[in-house]
């Protein structure tokens, strides 16, 4: 999220402007905040993710999309582009037009300096409030580093850091697994030596 460049507005106005926008922004109550260009290192870490997971997902009821998928996220009144959205069943929308998704099992961020705490903090808050929400991921673009966050039975959240390559990282509820290293597939670090 950068800074905000339009009035406040509705979600309705909001949608009616990000329809016929060129570039996308985000929604976050009543806020239209301009999403910055991604770095190659983050275009390379969604790719990977994105590829990985739509590999172990062609057969079955779940599906990953990349950063063009909005979801708007009824109880705090915003609307985002997450990196990566796998949903499963049937999508659930807004509206008819089919254009904001407003449920998702789980979601993956690539972490970008500026919007790091964003993503960790009230993002993170607001995604819980999807009623299927069950994993987010969270990958760092400056090394080699994921965190993982999986919500346990009793709706608590269980949080798990990974920095070792050949780390598996289960997504138990699409069925799927990312190893660490393959993530980063085509990733140049800026700093001799860092992982």
């Amino acid at each position: 999220m950068s800074t905000q460049t339009l009035p406040r507005m509705t979600f309705e106005q909001y949608l009616a402007v990000e329809r016929e926008a060129e570039y996308k922004s985000e929604f976050i109550h009543g806020g239209v905040y301009a999403m910055a260009g991604a770095s190659p290192n983050h275009g390379w870490i969604q790719s990977n993710v994105l590829f990985r997971l739509q590999a172990q997902l062609q057969d079955g009821s779940c599906g990953a999309r990349g950063s063009d998928t909005r979801i708007y996220i009824p109880q705090f009144d915003v609307g985002t582009y997450p990196d990566v959205v796998v949903t499963c069943g049937p999508d659930r929308y807004l509206d008819s037009r089919k254009d904001n998704i407003v449920d998702a099992t789980l979601i993956v961020e690539v972490l970008s300096p500026s919007t790091q705490n964003f993503d960790r903090s009230e993002k993170f808050e607001y995604y819980r409030s999807l009623p299927s929400f069950a994993e987010y991921l969270l990958v760092s673009q400056n090394r080699m580093r994921a965190e993982h966050h999986a919500r346990q039975p009793d709706g608590s959240w269980l949080f798990r850091e990974y920095v070792d390559p050949e780390t598996r990282i289960e997504l138990k509820s699409i069925g799927c697994h990312l190893v660490l290293k393959d993530l980063y597939a085509r990733v140049e670090f800026e700093a001799a030596g860092v992982k």
